[in-house]
C-alpha cells in the first residue's frame, strides 16, 4: 500500500474498490423521485440555454437558502457560487493571505481544509473541537486558546457530527459570536454536512444568518450540495460574506470565476424542490437505514460508533482495541478489499490522536453497504480472537515463570 499524504489521496485510491466507504460523496442511486428529475434532463437542459444566467442563478440561491429556513442570508442576496466547496476555501485562504491573516482551525477536520490553508502558508494553530463542547465554558476556552485573528469551524463536524446548530445549541453559537465580536475575529464556517440535519426531529433548526447579520461581526459561511444528493459530483458550493468582507471577496472572486453552469443550477434547483416536497426522506432514508446496519452490525466488537450529535453521512468510530491503531486496521481492511479511512488525518496538528478512530461513509446502496459492513465484522472478529490469544499467551508465560 502507497504512503499517502493525505485523506484525498486515499479517496482516489478508495475509488478503485467495489467496497468502497471513504469519500463522504454520494454513491447511492436514485430516489423514485429523483429518476423523474433523471428523465428530465433533456428538457432542463434546453430550458437552461433560453434562460438567463442572472434568472438561474437567484432560482437555485432563493431555493436553497428559503429551503433550509435561512432568509437572513439573502438580504442582500450578494451569494458567491463554485463548481466545489473546496474552490470556496480556496478564495477564502487568498483573502486570508493577502490580508495576513492567522487562522485557529477545528481539529479534527477533513484534512483537505488544513492543505489548503498551508499550502498557502497561512499561519494556523488547532481549535480542539472539545473546547466547544460545554456552552457555559465556550467563551473563555475561546479567550483562553485562540490568538490568531480568525476562527474556522466545521458544523456540523466532519467526521464527529458535532455540530452548534439547531436551538438547544443557540446559547453555545452565540457565545462563539459574541467572543469574536469582543475580540475582532472572523468566523469562518464550513457549513457542507448542515443539509443532513434537515428535517432531523431532534434537531430544531433556525436561522444562523440572522445572528450573523445582527451580530456585526466579519464572518464567511460555506454551503454545499455535493454531500448530499446522488448527482454525480455536478455539485455547486456556495460563499457568503458578511457586508464589511463581501467588496474585497468578491474582487478576489472575479479573478476565478464568471459563472457555474446554468445546466447545473437548473436541474440542481429540481433537487431541492424534490428534497423540499418529500421532507429530506430520500436523502434521510438511506443514511438512517446504513447507519442502524452498522451499528448492529459491529454491536460487541472492538469497533464502536461514535454518537453523534448531528446525524450526517459519516459514522465515527472508535477502536476499543489498545494494542490495533487505526493505520494498522485500515491496511488491513484494504488489503481485504474494503476501504475506510484512518482517523490519523483528521487530526491534522497531532496525527497520533486519531490513531483510535476510523471514518466509515454512509452514502452509499444498502445492498453493497451491508456486505462490506458484514466484511469489516468478520476481520474485526478474527482480530480480536488473534489479540485475545496474544494476550493468554503472555499471560500464561507471565504464570509460568517463562
Amino acid at each position: 500500500m502507497q504512503n499517502f499524504q493525505d485523506l484525498t489521496q486515499h479517496e482516489v485510491e478508495a475509488l478503485k474498490h467495489k467496497y468502497n466507504f471513504a469519500d463522504a460523496h454520494t454513491h447511492q442511486s436514485q430516489s423514485p423521485s429523483q429518476l423523474e428529475i433523471i428523465r428530465k434532463l433533456p428538457e432542463l437542459w434546453l430550458e437552461a440555454e433560453k434562460t438567463q444566467q442572472e434568472t438561474l442563478n437567484n432560482k437555485f440561491i432563493d431555493t436553497f437558502y428559503q429551503m433550509r429556513g435561512l432568509s437572513a442570508a439573502l438580504k442582500p442576496n450578494n451569494i458567491m457560487l463554485y463548481y466545489a466547496a473546496s474552490i470556496a476555501t480556496i478564495h477564502i485562504a487568498n483573502y486570508l493571505l493577502k490580508k495576513r491573516l492567522s487562522v485557529s482551525l477545528i481539529e479534527p477536520c477533513f484534512d483537505n481544509l488544513y492543505e489548503i490553508l498551508s499550502h498557502l502558508a497561512i499561519p494556523l494553530s488547532p481549535l480542539k473541537e472539545e473546547l466547544l463542547h460545554d456552552a457555559d465554558k465556550i467563551y473563555e476556552n475561546l479567550k483562553t486558546h485562540v490568538k490568531s485573528d480568525a476562527i474556522f469551524i466545521v458544523d456540523p463536524n466532519n467526521p464527529t457530527g458535532f455540530t452548534l446548530l439547531g436551538q438547544k445549541n443557540k446559547k453555545a453559537f452565540e457565545h462563539v459570536v459574541q467572543f469574536c465580536k469582543d475580540y475582532d475575529k472572523i468566523l469562518i464556517v464550513d457549513y457542507c454536512f448542515a443539509n443532513f440535519l434537515m428535517n432531523d426531529e431532534e434537531i430544531e433548526l433556525y436561522d444562523t444568518y440572522k445572528v450573523l447579520k445582527e451580530s456585526g461581526i466579519k464572518y464567511m459561511a460555506i454551503e454545499d450540495t455535493g454531500k448530499t444528493w446522488p448527482i454525480q459530483d455536478a455539485k455547486i458550493a456556495m460563499l457568503k460574506v458578511s457586508d464589511n468582507l463581501y467588496e474585497e471577496m468578491y474582487s478576489i472572486y472575479t479573478a476565478y470565476i464568471l459563472n457555474v453552469s446554468p445546466f447545473i443550477l437548473n436541474f440542481l434547483t429540481e433537487y431541492l424542490l424534490d428534497s423540499q416536497k418529500c421532507q429530506f426522506d430520500s436523502t434521510k432514508n438511506i443514511l438512517n437505514t446504513n447507519r442502524k446496519i452498522l451499528e448492529e452490525t459491529f454491536r460487541g466488537t472492538i469497533l464502536t460508533p461514535y454518537p453523534p450529535k448531528g446525524k450526517v453521512s459519516v459514522a465515527w468510530c472508535e477502536i476499543k482495541e489498545p494494542d490495533l491503531k487505526a493505520t494498522e486496521l485500515q491496511k488491513i481492511l484494504y488489503e481485504e478489499g474494503v476501504y475506510v479511512l484512518p482517523g490519523t488525518y483528521f487530526f491534522w496538528y497531532n496525527h497520533d490522536r486519531g490513531e483510535k478512530y476510523i471514518r466509515i461513509a454512509l452514502a452509499r446502496d444498502t445492498d453493497n453497504f451491508t456486505e462490506g459492513m458484514s466484511l469489516i465484522k468478520n476481520i474485526l472478529d478474527r482480530l480480536d480472537k488473534n489479540f485475545s490469544a496474544q494476550r493468554a499467551a503472555v499471560q500464561h508465560l507471565s504464570l509460568s515463570g517463562g
